[in-house]
């Protein structure tokens, strides 16, 4: 349980702010969709506090999953180990077991789920059966060639996840963390070799999810190429 007595009373009263504007917000759910490197994890956290939602990364969840070794932990831990992909229902049951959670009673932001049209499907069933809905589909597109740079030039605070570029957003001293003074380091996967085969099967997969959505009317495209200030614009249209 957190010490009230480490908090300010500023640091209280915004938080008590926060809250009360966050009952007046309105129910939505929101799925992004893009390729590794188009910037959902710089516009989440903004899109979280603007709408009050709670943001459900699904490869977050199956690990905390496991780490607390509930039932469907215990199910994605013996497919993981198996060298197996967790299977579409149990993911699903995991978001379920999530969205019920206060933080989620305005709604959520689905990251890397879904990735396919049978889950998409099966998300689709579940929101059914609780008499709701995706509201919004953000498609943040970004050509193949700007990932790459973006990919391979970046760097990473592991304690933290604080990511930084070499090109386009450094460090303030080369190789270390602003904050920690700790060393940064380049993700092994974080290679032209591996992240061309990660957009062929990202384009593969997921442009089938775009397609499915798009019949529904609920696709907002992002041209996630732009400046963030751009980005964030767009995505505040798409969801008004």
């Amino acid at each position: 349980m957190v010490d009230l007595t480490e908090i300010t009373t500023e640091q209280l009263v915004a938080e008590m702010q926060r809250r009360l504007n966050c009952q007046t917000k309105p129910e939505k759910h929101v799925v992004l969709a893009g390729p590794p490197g188009c910037g959902k994890g710089t516009q989440a956290p903004k899109l979280k506090s603007e709408h009050c939602l709670c943001h459900i990364a699904t490869g977050d969840l199956l690990r905390a999953a496991v780490a607390a070794k509930t039932p469907l932990g215990s199910e994605a831990k013996k497919a993981m180990e198996a060298g197996a992909l967790v299977p579409d229902e149990v993911v699903v049951s995991l978001i379920e077991e999530h969205i019920g959670k206060p933080d989620c009673r305005v709604g959520f932001i689905l990251d890397g789920f879904p990735r396919t049209v049978v889950q998409a499907q099966k998300l689709d069933e579940m929101l059914e059966k609780k008499g709701t809905h995706v509201d919004h589909v953000l498609n943040f597109e970004v050509p193949d060639s700007v990932l790459v740079e973006r990919i391979s030039g970046r760097l990473v605070h592991p304690a933290s996840g604080r990511s930084y570029h070499e090109k386009f957003q450094p460090p303030k001293r080369a190789g270390v963390d602003d904050i920690t003074g700790e060393p940064l380091i380049r993700r092994k996967d974080d290679n032209v070799d591996t992240l061309k085969n990660r957009l062929a099967t990202f384009h593969s997969q997921t442009t089938p999810v775009i397609d499915y959505y798009q019949k529904t009317g609920r696709v907002a495209k992002i041209t996630a190429d732009r400046p963030k200030e751009e980005v964030s614009a767009q995505i505040r249209a798409a969801m008004s």
